[in-house]
Order: structure tokens, then sequence, then C-alpha cells
């Protein structure tokens, strides 16, 4: 089977899956296609592990580019002639349904609805956007039953599939004092100070700027404490210069296993998500963490633990008691994070979560037809419909360019 993985964010936790989802593939012994940024970390990463990677250049707004992108990936798709297409997050959302029009297996996965990014008449147009784009997908994967809860109750219709992020275990394996020792050894890291991470893109989204407004508080009522924010992105200057002198920026990292070793506590004060990678990378490291109460959040945190772990989205001083009573506790630490690690390795496998891949990828090829064209329209499991056709199919009534990206 030729899979054909789509994302304009090439970068972060979505990359992070991506790869993931490339690397098991191609174990399967599948032929494993990426299109994305060129250059990035999705396209160096997906390189490593083996895949084809072509170039396709697409900005995160929708704007006067679209037409332009549409076309690109036109002509990608025909090039490559896949069995799927996997349009991951909400820029290859709109291109690829605009391109494809379900006549070739598609499934789209949000991570995160784009119509949580925007408010006002711009959310209206985006969740007027998802409704008509739904007729494309033949499976809409979402990373959290919340995450599904919410396109259901913006009356988006499709036939989900609740697929949990996965983890590579064996990657993010070390935990214990040693490692900590070791991994801050690497960063240059004080040995005793109590370092609070977070790990995401540099944006709205993440939140970085509601820690700032409470790391304060934390660093008065936590003596010697220190704050990592690791990543890059358009907030970066903006952080930067409300930003303390016990706060560092370590810019894009690769790889944060470090950083996660390093800490005491990872902390990940997002607006909104799907499933945030981040709060389950540290956890399988061992390490404790305290996230917002958004989509997917409680689903990733052991049962019965989100009264330490878990505060209200937005406000900064439930998140500055929270960390304030966590990070100069490092055996309390300790044993969260050991309780966390337990979880993840029961429910977040990367091996489970390319199982269930797999298996929205047969329901997709199997399927007769997205929404708009079930019952008009027969496709076996392995005819293939060239991309062509769907220039000479039904154009739809879909507004795509009110429909916003949002800061991933």
């Amino acid at each position: 089977m030729t899979v054909l993985h789509v994302a304009q964010s090439s970068g972060g936790g979505v990359a992070r899956v991506v790869a993931s989802l490339a690397a098991g593939q191609l174990a399967s012994g599948d032929r494993v296609v990426v299109a994305c940024l060129p250059n990035s970390g999705l396209s160096s990463a997906a390189t490593r592990c083996g895949a084809e990677v072509l170039a396709w250049r697409a900005t995160r707004q929708p704007g006067h580019g679209l037409p332009r992108e549409v076309r690109d990936l036109y002509r990608l798709i025909e090039s490559v002639r896949p069995d799927i297409v996997h349009l991951h997050s909400s820029k290859a959302g709109l291109a690829g349904r605009l391109t494809v029009r379900g006549r070739l297996p598609t499934v789209f996965q949000p991570h995160a609805w784009s119509f949580n990014a925007v408010s006002g008449g711009l959310r209206i147009a985006s969740i007027r956007w998802e409704r008509a784009g739904a007729r494309w997908a033949h499976q809409v994967v979402c990373v959290s039953e919340a995450e599904r809860a919410q396109g259901v109750a913006a009356g988006v219709e499709a036939p989900y599939t609740v697929i949990p992020n996965g983890i590579d275990l064996d990657h993010f394996g070390l935990t214990g004092p040693a490692a900590r020792a070791s991994a801050r050894l690497r960063l240059g890291m004080t040995p005793s100070d109590p370092l609070a991470v977070c790990v995401g893109r540099l944006c709205r989204q993440k939140g970085q700027d509601i820690l700032l407004n409470a790391w304060q508080d934390i660093g008065d009522r936590v003596p010697g404490a220190r704050l990592a924010l690791v990543g890059d992105g358009p907030y970066r200057e903006l952080l930067r210069h409300r930003a303390p002198a016990d706060v560092v920026f370590t810019g894009e990292v690769g790889d944060p296993r470090d950083w996660y070793l390093a800490a005491d506590l990872v902390v990940l004060p997002s607006r909104w998500e799907g499933m945030a990678l981040a709060p389950l990378e540290a956890m399988a490291s061992g390490r404790a963490v305290v996230v917002t109460d958004v989509p997917g959040a409680l689903e990733s945190l052991p049962p019965g633990r989100a009264g330490r772990m878990l505060v209200p989205r937005g406000d900064s001083r439930a998140l500055a008691d929270a960390v304030a009573a966590l990070l100069p506790d490092r055996a309390a630490c300790d044993d969260l994070g050991g309780q966390g690690r337990a979880h993840v390795r029961r429910h977040h496998d990367v091996r489970c979560m390319l199982e269930r891949t797999q298996a929205a990828y047969e329901a997709a090829r199997t399927a007769q037809g997205p929404a708009a064209v079930r019952g008009r329209a027969s496709r076996t499991g392995t005819r293939r419909t060239p991309v062509s056709s769907v220039r000479r199919g039904r154009s739809g009534s879909a507004e795509p360019g009110a429909a916003r990206e949002r800061d991933r």
C-alpha cells in the first residue's frame, strides 16, 4: 500500500506523530511518502526513517496562495498515485480535501479543530468549512474522545475514529535520578535547582504567555526555580521580552527527550488541543505534568490524578498554585511521574496507534464514498481513481477562504 501523508505543520507534535506513523508503516512494508515544507523538522525526520519526501510549500493561513497550493498538491498526488491520502492538521485538511474531493480514500486528522483558534465570524466560517469539507473524508481521525465530541457538537458529520496519540516507549525509556543528572549535565543545567519545562511551539495555542504570567508568583514561592521554554515560534520575541532571567529559551529542538529527563515538572498551559503529545512524552519519561483542562487533557492523565495535575484553562493563578505546590517536592513529582509512566505504557504505546491507524485506512479504502457521494459511486479496495478526475468532478459549495489555520 502507498500512503501519502500531507502536512503543513512541519514541526512540534504534529511532525512527531507523522514521523512515528511513517516509521511504523515503512516497517510494515508500506510505501510511505511525506509531502511537507522542505528543510523542516518533519522533512528531516521523514528522511531519516526512510520515507520519500516531497516538497509542498504551503503557508499556515489560507489566503491568495491557496489555489497554487492546491495545484501543487494535485501534481504531487498525480505523481505518487497513493492508495491512502492522510491529511494532517487544518491547512493540509483544507488544501487536500479541495484537491482530492473524496475521489481517493482520504483520512483527515485535525490534531485540534481549526475553529478553536478563532472567534466571531471567523469561527463561524471555519465551522461551516469543516461541515462542508467532511463530505470529502472517508475517515476523520480524532486523537481524543473530547476532540470528537467537539466536532459532533459543531455539526461536523463524519465517519469518526478516535486514535489516541502514541509514544515510542523505547525512545523515552530512561527514567530516575541518574537519568536526570546526566541530562542536566548535557544541557548545562544546575543539578539541584527545581526545573520546570514547557515543550511546545511558542505561539498563542500553547499558552506560554499564561505560564510567564504565573512564573513571577512561582519564583517567589519556590527559591531557585528555573523554567525552560523548549521550542520556537512566532511568540518568541514577545515572550523573551517579558521573561525574567530565570527563564531559558532553547530554540527549536529536534528531540526534546533530554529536556524531559532534566525536568522535575513538565507544564503545558495550552488554550486548546486535541490531545497534546508533550505531556505523554513527559510521562513516558517518568516526569510529572501540570496541564490545562483542554480537550484530551483529562484522557491523557492517570485516573484519579487530575486534582494535582489539571488546572482550568487560562487561569494563571491556579497554574501558579499547582506548579508551586509540586515543583519543590521532587519526591511527589517522581511519584506522580511513575504513575504517569505506567499509564502511558498501558494506553499510549505507538504500536497501538499504528494498528488503529491501519484499521482506519482499511475502513477508508472499503467505504463506498464520503458523505456527499455515498451510494452514487463505488470503490473497491484495490482500484485507484486518478486524482485528475477530481478536476472534472463537482466543485462543491464550501467557501474555504474564511477558514483560519490555528497556531501549531
